[in-house]
């Protein structure tokens, strides 16, 4: 079996997995200027960013691990596919309900495209039967 799919999907994880790791890593240690450029009022109290930071590092380490052995790793590539479902849903419902900021409508038009590639190409090698390999 030769296809590309594997690969990419594999890169793409990986490219998933920094970007979280990034937003984690910013979400602990940028100032609270930043968040106010971002549309955010400042707040005193930094634990609900920093949580939300190690949140994302911990879901950067799923990614990685689905983009190391896909096939191993199968239901970490559904579970990308969900989380990345859930965010939109709640990005989308936060931007329309509760505050209107670009960052919040952007975060989920990135996390609806990372979701629909991760399933697209999971769905390419699942229908070449990819994950029927057997583990070692």
């Amino acid at each position: 079996m030769n296809l590309k799919e594997h690969r990419i999907l594999s890169g793409f994880l990986w490219l998933v997995a920094l970007h979280s790791f990034l937003v984690g890593i910013g979400l602990i240690v940028l100032p609270s200027s930043a968040f106010e450029f971002f549309g955010y009022e400042q707040t005193f109290d930094r634990f609900f960013s920093s949580q939300g930071g190690v949140f994302h590092i911990a879901m950067a380490v799923c990614y990685g691990l689905a983009g190391y052995d896909k096939i191993r790793y199968k239901s970490l590539i559904l579970f990308t596919i969900v989380v990345k479902l859930m965010a939109t849903v709640f990005l989308a419902s936060y931007y329309l309900f509760v505050s209107s900021q670009w960052l919040i409508i952007i975060s989920c038009l990135s996390d609806l495209s990372m979701g629909l590639i991760v399933f697209y190409l999971y769905r390419v090698l699942f229908r070449e039967k990819y994950f029927n390999q057997a583990l070692p």
